[in-house]
């Protein structure tokens, strides 16, 4: 099967060459051809995208443009339209993940972009939303608007499906023109969102760009950043080291690299009623694109002192995890994928032997791993695809020393605790680099409007421009109706 991907504004007439990425699953090979422009094609094509967004997105309102990604999301959500068919068909065989979870990941991904939600996600950022439109009040007695870039480039990963959908819709709600840079690990779902885009509304279909180039082409990523305001990337922490040195002083960097989630259960969810469905969530978080997302647990730090222990909470994990696998498989695993989660849980296993307060519980084949640790609170990641820690705690603070000397890593903890243990919880975490607290099973789902990393999706991306009040006194003078 043969499928070409990328998007060039409706207006771009230029030949361009493309390269081909092979995929091979589920018994079938798909080729996706993705577009590889020139500099001097980039230029263009930046010029071009840069001219669209002031004379399209910037006298857009607000309102109008979330109207418009709702219809495309619509469109996205309805399994009989035809591009909904293609994602169905094809991620599947470009990502190895099962049939069905991605078919249910995309439905719950993709209602976080409707028309409710958006504006959650503005109000979130800029309580007033009509300052992406007009000057608005401020409290300070001045004015104040805020003003999208000309150009945003998103350098995106493709560990997750879908996965650009955040930063590329966010673009487009701060009226920005975009270019975004698909992974050569999941190539199609940006294009679809495009395609999609232009048909709802076609003079939209010139402010944004999906096109390819290979990571680290230096020539080309020095060229695209030095025509943008913004680059938004995605990736790991060695990659975005590299890309810094690539984007100008001139260019604002928003760089989104690897960070470390874990869970934690309180002992009042440890009795033979509550504890099935904490592992069951569990579970669902570890298996929800076998931990490639940045929100996905490694480790479940479990409270002593309930009905259940935490060794047995280990047990039903494992239990659950076999379920997850006879109704969603796990991907095929690439040869060093394969090799490094068997030299984790190989050494693992060897510090059983001699530590009789360490379990590994295990599948025979190795499509999930569980080890139970009573006395090791350290956290550490463990080797994805599958694999998580269970281990033993009395009390929350006795976490705290472990964790904080991760805190330029820490992201999202799943939690099941009472309410008064959620606050407590939430001060200690969030003062060592925590940035997202959620219920366990809920992980992998972040809501609409929330803070990547601790950072604000659409704030971050515009500038404000102030009129201050000194300003509007000193323009009283020369009105027409002063004496």
């Amino acid at each position: 099967m043969k499928e070409v991907t990328g998007y060039l504004p409706s207006m771009y007439r230029e030949e361009v060459e493309y390269n081909i990425l092979t995929f091979k699953g589920n018994n079938q090979t798909l080729d996706i051809y993705v577009p590889l422009l020139s500099n001097e094609q980039f230029t263009h094509m930046a010029e071009h995208v840069k001219q669209a967004s002031v004379k399209v997105l910037k006298k857009r309102t607000v309102t109008q443009i979330v109207e418009k990604i709702d219809d495309v999301i619509g469109k996205l959500l309805d399994r009989n339209n035809p591009y909904r068919k293609k994602a169905e068909a094809f991620l599947p065989i470009i990502t190895g993940y099962d049939k069905e979870m991605i078919r249910l990941g995309l439905t719950s991904y993709l209602k976080n972009f409707r028309k409710q939600e958006l504006q959650r996600f503005l109000v979130e950022d800029f309580g007033n939303p009509l300052l992406l439109d007009d000057f608005q009040p401020r409290p300070k007695k001045s004015y104040s608007k805020a003003v999208g870039p000309n150009l945003t480039t998103h350098i995106w990963a493709g560990n997750v499906p879908a996965l650009p959908l955040w930063s590329l819709i966010s673009g487009l709600l701060v009226k920005s023109g975009n270019i975004g840079k698909v992974s050569s690990s999941e190539p199609l779902f940006a294009t679809l969102f495009a395609q999609v885009l232009a048909e709802v509304d076609p003079e939209l279909a010139d402010c944004l760009a999906i096109v390819w180039w290979k990571g680290g082409d230096q020539e080309r990523e020095e060229n695209i950043f030095q025509q943008s305001d913004v680059v938004v990337g995605y990736g790991g922490n060695e990659s975005l080291d590299a890309l810094k040195t690539r984007v100008p002083l001139t260019t604002r960097l928003l760089p989104f690299g690897h960070k470390i989630s874990f869970g934690i259960v309180s002992e009042a969810g440890l009795d033979g009623r509550k504890t099935w469905k904490i592992a069951h969530d569990a579970a669902y978080d570890v298996i929800r694109y076998d931990q490639q997302g940045c929100y996905s647990p490694h480790v479940f730090y479990v409270q002593r002192g309930g009905r259940v222990s935490p060794k047995d909470f280990a047990y039903f994990l494992a239990h659950e995890l076999e379920n997850f696998r006879r109704r969603y498989p796990r991907r095929t695993l690439e040869i060093e994928e394969v090799s490094m989660l068997a030299s984790w849980r190989q050494k693992e296993e060897f510090q059983s032997f001699s530590d009789k307060e360490k379990e590994v519980i295990a599948e025979p084949s190795g499509s999930w791993t569980v080890v139970y640790e009573e006395n090791n609170l350290q956290l550490t990641p463990s080797s994805l695809n599958r694999s998580v820690k269970v281990q033993a705690f009395d009390y929350f603070e006795e976490l705290i020393p472990y964790l904080a000397p991760h805190r330029s890593l820490l992201q999202t903890v799943g939690v099941a605790v009472t309410p008064k243990e959620l606050f407590n919880l939430g001060s200690l975490l969030g003062n060592i680099g925590v940035n997202r607290l959620t219920a366990i099973g809920a992980m992998t789902s972040p809501e609409a409007g929330w803070h990547h990393d601790g950072r604000f999706n659409l704030a971050d991306l515009v500038e404000m421009v102030d009129i201050e009040q000194t300003a509007e006194e000193g323009a009283e003078h020369f009105a027409p109706y002063m004496d």
